[in-house]
């Protein structure tokens, strides 16, 4: 049988081991949680970043004055194939 003394110091190892592994999980979580915050900031601001080309291409390609689309009343078939070609140009 093992005496008091041996036993005082195996649950004081036990609980000093429990303690620590407490303690490093969650230091090892706030790394984890800091990483994942700074990767989503940093994905919104690559999706605003293509948003924002996607408009300005938008923009420009609306400045030529075609109309694509067929049920518009605006809309010239013959500006449209024209454009067609000078794009593919």
């Amino acid at each position: 049988m093992a005496s008091t003394t041996v036993n005082v110091v195996r649950y004081t190892a036990l609980l000093g081991g429990v303690f620590y592994g407490i303690v490093h999980r969650r230091s090892l979580q706030k790394a984890h949680d800091a990483e994942v915050k700074h990767h989503a900031i940093h994905e919104r601001e690559h999706l605003i970043e293509e948003a924002k080309e996607a408009w300005k291409k938008k923009q420009e390609s609306s400045k030529g004055g075609v109309v694509t689309n067929p049920e518009d009343p605006n809309f010239d078939l013959e500006k449209l194939i024209a454009k067609w070609e000078s794009d593919s140009k």
